[in-house]
């Protein structure tokens, strides 16, 4: 360990006149600005939050340009059985939700696969494990844009949903560690920003779709059924026998084929930027931990806040190993591993970070619309391409606009107010989409205000959900495990994101049929009120706080062996008396 980081290097100062000794690290405070200050007074690591986040890209952008794809009449040339079979094409759509959350092996459950990959994080790092998934995705996207058969576009779509699961599950956790208190939530938000940002982006599907034309073959004229009295494309009797003479292949396989640009600029950039400092120094690199930790915050390490920072990571993980030792002195890898789950519910207040986690990230998949959107602009008369239109394109646009408040309020007013402001504006909004709809809902071109007003309330829900319960969800689940714990307990709770998307995504559409009323609408409304329930009497609030004053917020640790064991550790550190009111 370098001597500037043994505690008794330390230097303290004798105060003249009375004798006392003050230690320069117990004069150290809390620096640095919070909200868009405190961004744009650190580039460096905005520059690098920015960067790692188009790992968030990817998962926006494969999760709109695929419903454009299907639409492609040269892909339904090319790939008839998915196009013309509804089902089918549902299952190649939800294979990528399926593989979401799965790390190595394609063949288990997504809540199992979403389960390992936090084991695996901890042991290749976080940084690592970026390059490993960015990987994983460019091989995945290369197999669906050059697929000359459906096993092919399948075994793609699986390969890159199992890098999308890990990126979601690691991106948010390494924002959350290289970041300072006063800024982490802003720049773990941008996370949800640039999810946004890739589904907007489905707009290159629409440009691509003009390669050629926007027909497969203009001089045959359609058969298929017959959609608002005109007659639709048949992928097996509207396509001449040596394929379209019209729309390139192109028009699908570019899109695709767009997706390997940004996953390689993820995968080369990500060997130019720092490693998480926390995992240094759980690995053991302290001095490569320090210099790193230095570097993020553009201060020397000599600096009383970098170093009462680096002591308090130190504090954490040595007490931590220690405990765990003590539990299990002879364990293997395997059972270190084991262990790791079975901590995360050995007690009241580690049970409540996981349930706290799982809920926010429950709520935050059941409270969504947006895969119901064409279907609900559709039955209010909204022409069908119109209605994709405004699905994709500008309810798009004003989610990420909406997203922008977020990363300037949440640490400035707080994560509980985005969430509890969130739950009630989004509870109300669908209760009064549900009561519209079941009264006027049988009969809406006879109900043109009404019809309106449901278009205005839902995206007036889209903006309240945009800037509360979306970005919070990465930012909260980041947070709140302790570092020993923290890869394994954001891979559960990414886990129950994925399973209540695929839930949501398969349930979802039942509700809001016109034959339901406004029945959908009230469950949706029921989430949300749970939601608001959940943010006001059991969330605690996490602004401000470093990491590794996560324990004493959610009563971890305090028992009084345990305490005076974290305190022994603290003051053997040099850590000054304020940090052990954090022990």
């Amino acid at each position: 360990m370098p001597q500037l980081l043994r505690p008794n290097s330390i230097e303290c100062k004798q105060e003249h006149g009375n004798g006392s000794t003050v230690c320069d690290l117990a004069l150290a405070g809390p620096e640095g600005r919070v909200g868009l200050r405190g961004l744009l007074e650190n580039k460096f690591i905005l520059g690098i939050s920015l960067f790692s986040t188009l790992g968030g890209f990817l998962f926006g952008y494969g999760q709109a340009v695929l419903s454009n794809v299907l639409a492609i009449e040269a892909f339904g040339a090319k790939f008839p059985e998915i196009y013309m079979n509804a089902k089918l094409e549902g299952w190649f759509i939800s294979t990528l939700l399926l593989g979401k959350s799965m790390w190595h092996a394609a063949s288990v459950s997504a809540w199992f696969g979403s389960n390992v990959s936090g084991p695996v994080c901890d042991k290749i790092g976080r940084k690592i494990s970026i390059i490993c998934n960015a990987v994983i995705f460019l091989f995945g996207s290369s197999l669906q844009a050059g697929a000359t058969s459906p096993v092919y576009l399948f075994a793609g779509r699986a390969v890159a949903g199992l890098a999308i699961g890990s990126l979601t599950h690691i991106v948010p956790m390494y924002l959350a560690e290289i970041s300072s208190a006063k800024i982490r939530g802003s720049l773990v938000s941008l996370q949800q920003l640039a999810i946004t940002f890739g589904v907007i982006e489905d707009w290159i599907v629409y440009g691509t779709s003009h390669i050629g034309g926007t027909r497969c073959a203009p001089e045959v004229p359609y058969t298929g059924a017959l959609l608002n009295g005109r007659p639709t494309f048949n992928a097996y009797t509207d396509v001449p026998p040596g394929g379209c003479t019209g729309q390139s292949q192109a028009s699908w396989r570019a899109p695709l084929a767009f997706q390997i640009f940004p996953a390689l600029c993820l995968g080369i950039g990500m060997l130019f930027m720092p490693y998480s400092p926390r995992w240094l120094v759980e690995q053991g690199r302290e001095e490569e931990a320090m210099e790193t930790l230095s570097r993020l915050r553009r201060k020397p390490a000599e600096d009383p806040s970098v170093r009462i920072e680096f002591l308090e990571i130190m504090a954490e993980v040595r007490f931590a190993r220690e405990v765990m030792k003590a539990a299990c002195p002879n364990a293997g890898p395997v059972r270190r591993i084991i262990n790791k789950y079975l901590a995360l519910m050995s007690s009241v207040p580690k049970i409540k970070r996981l349930t706290v986690g799982s809920l926010i990230m429950m709520f935050q998949q059941n409270m969504t619309l947006i895969y119901l959107l064409p279907m609900i602009f559709g039955q209010l008369g909204i022409e069908a391409n119109t209605s994709s239109l405004i699905a994709t394109g500008v309810y798009g646009i004003v989610n990420m606009l909406a997203t922008l408040p977020a990363i300037v309020l949440v640490d400035n007013v707080g994560r509980r107010p985005l969430l509890i402001s969130g739950a009630a504006g989004c509870f109300t909004c669908l209760a009064i989409v549900g009561s519209i709809v079941t009264v006027y809902g049988k009969d809406w071109p006879a109900h043109v205000v009404a019809a309106r007003t449901v278009i205005f309330f839902v995206f007036l829900y889209n903006v309240i959900f945009s800037y509360s319960w979306a970005p919070m969800g990465w930012v909260v689940t980041s947070e709140i495990f302790p570092l020993h714990l923290r890869s394994t307990g954001m891979s559960m709770t990414t886990s129950t994101m994925w399973s209540s998307n695929f839930t949501a995504g398969l349930f979802a559409p039942a509700m809001v049929i016109p034959s339901a009323g406004g029945i959908g609408y009230y469950i949706y409304a029921g989430f949300s009120l749970a939601a608001l329930l959940s943010a006001i009497f059991f969330f605690p609030e996490t602004k401000g706080r470093t990491l590794e004053e996560m324990d004493p917020l959610f009563r971890d640790n305090a028992a009084d062996c345990q305490r005076e064991h974290k305190e022994g550790i603290c003051r053997e550190l040099g850590l000054p008396d304020r940090a052990l009111l954090n022990a």
